[in-house]
């Protein structure tokens, strides 16, 4: 047990005994997920040049020949390319529901780009390829696979199990599957608490290191910093430069630093980092976790991503500015995105950027803003959960909270009071995570290994104490 905290325990049944092997025929349970997995990594459903309808519609297909009724099933969205589904696996009603995410859309892929079609899933290597393999195609197999098992089987689970396969995750926007069943059908996805993407297994050098637990991440907002004067001849200089002021302002921004802060989920990831670093710095880790300020400036800057997750950050993305070579500019103008901890407001954030740029001529506005996202508590069945069954399958691998610091849908649940967690049990190298990027894949031991994890995860958590 490798958190502190103390956990009930509970039998763990025979199946985690039966692995994947490596050249050994797939169990019916796999080769359903195999299958599923497959079908849909092959439905081109890029955010801007595809569709999830085809994908939901194929699922749908799927869950009706299973023996599903057709009103126990939702299919619908905002416009005909976007539908999401939502299937509900009724239980006693002892417990209430929990909710199983994920979403069909994928980042764009270019077949120039890859070393191989990116549309065709593709066994190489040890690893299964395919824009999608990895996020989150991966996940959707699996929850399909684990609720067709679940019907075929006759499980009577002590609470409502619902599959929810959404719609543009990726790039967010008027489409957005979780914001638009919450805004037009909470009552389906309902649930006191939600299982999702955003936690993986890390490995490093092929050895399991932890298992990851999101129960946090970062909101998103972008403030536009503009500058508008006269302009005038370039041959005329003057001091009151629209340029010189946006320069100033992003100048005095770089040199800032939010402070520096832990929550309950960060405090949790760094005092289980400090029991697997690798890199000389064990024992500032575990400083960190109590709060140490001087460690944390160390940790900060030894680490990009240990700052980010130690603080708020605000950076320059964009700039514009000016309107021709022989003329003094009447716009400038710059974008800066910040990823803002789940406990700082608005209010906060922007009376802190208003106050760093300290110019009257910089108009500091929003831009854009997401969901104030709250962190979601610590369950101690779910941790009790994870734990068991990953010692059972990964002896010797850490349980490790994390507070992600880009963003999953899970920020629009938790924003309507539905605790989530990413956790997946597929486990990658730390170092060559390809999602969203060149030659997208998944380890296939990892898939199989992360169908049991979740199949285990799932029934235990639907069974009641």
């Amino acid at each position: 047990m490798r958190l502190a905290v103390a956990f009930a325990a509970f039998a763990l049944p025979a199946t985690l005994a039966a692995q994947y092997q490596q050249g050994s025929p797939l169990r019916a349970d796999q080769k359903l997920a195999h299958d599923i997995y497959k079908e849909i990594i092959e439905i081109q459903s890029g955010y801007t040049t595809g569709a999830t309808t085809p994908v939901a519609q194929a699922i749908q297909k799927r869950f009706l020949a299973a023996g599903f009724p057709a009103s126990d099933m939702f299919l619908g969205g905002p416009i005909p390319a976007k539908a999401n589904l939502v299937v509900r696996y009724h239980g006693s009603g002892k417990l209430r529901p929990i909710l199983l995410l994920a979403h069909t859309d994928v980042v764009e892929a270019k077949r120039e780009d890859w070393t191989m079609d990116p549309f065709v899933f593709t066994e190489k290597d040890g690893y299964y390829y395919g824009r999608g393999t990895s996020d989150d195609k991966a996940q959707v197999a699996v929850w399909v696979a684990t609720l067709i098992r679940f019907k075929r089987d006759g499980y009577k689970p002590d609470r409502d199990i619902i599959v929810a396969l959404t719609a543009d995750e990726e790039g967010g926007g008027p489409y957005n599957g979780v914001d638009w069943l919450l805004k037009n059908h909470k009552e389906l996805i309902d649930a006191e608490f939600c299982l999702n993407e955003g936690g993986r297994g890390s490995m490093v050098g092929g050895k399991r290191i932890s298992n990851d637990i999101q129960a946090g991440e970062k909101w998103y907002l972008d403030v536009r910093f503009e500058v508008r004067n006269k302009g005038g001849h370039s041959s005329i200089p003057v001091p009151d430069n629209a340029i010189y002021h946006l320069a100033g302002a992003l100048v005095r921004l770089s040199e800032f630093e939010f402070p520096l802060k832990l929550n309950e989920v960060t405090r949790a990831y760094f005092e289980g980092m400090s029991k697997i670093d690798t890199t000389g710095r064990a024992a500032d880790l575990a400083k960190v976790a109590q709060g140490d300020q001087t460690a944390m400036k160390r940790i900060a800057a030894a680490s990009p991503s240990w700052n980010s997750m130690l603080r708020t950050t605000c950076v320059a993305t964009l700039l514009e500015g000016g309107h021709a070579h022989n003329a003094l500019p009447q716009l400038a103008a710059a974008n800066v995105n910040c990823r803002v901890q789940p406990g700082e407001s608005l209010n906060y954030v922007m009376g802190e950027l208003k106050r760093v740029v300290a110019d009257d001529q910089v108009a500091v506005t929003v831009t854009n803003q997401e969901e104030n996202s709250p962190g979601s508590a610590l369950r101690k069945d779910l941790l009790s959960a994870v734990t068991k069954i990953s010692d059972q399958m990964w002896p010797g691998v850490v349980i490790l909270p994390t507070m992600s610091t880009g963003a999953t849908d899970g920020r629009f649940l938790r924003a309507a009071g539905i605790p989530t967690y990413g956790v997946q049990g597929f486990f990658g190298e730390r170092d060559d995570n390809r999602a969203h990027g060149r030659d997208e894949r998944m380890m296939i031991r990892s898939f199989y290994e992360g169908q049991t994890f979740l199949y285990e995860l799932v029934k235990t958590l639907t069974q009641a104490p």
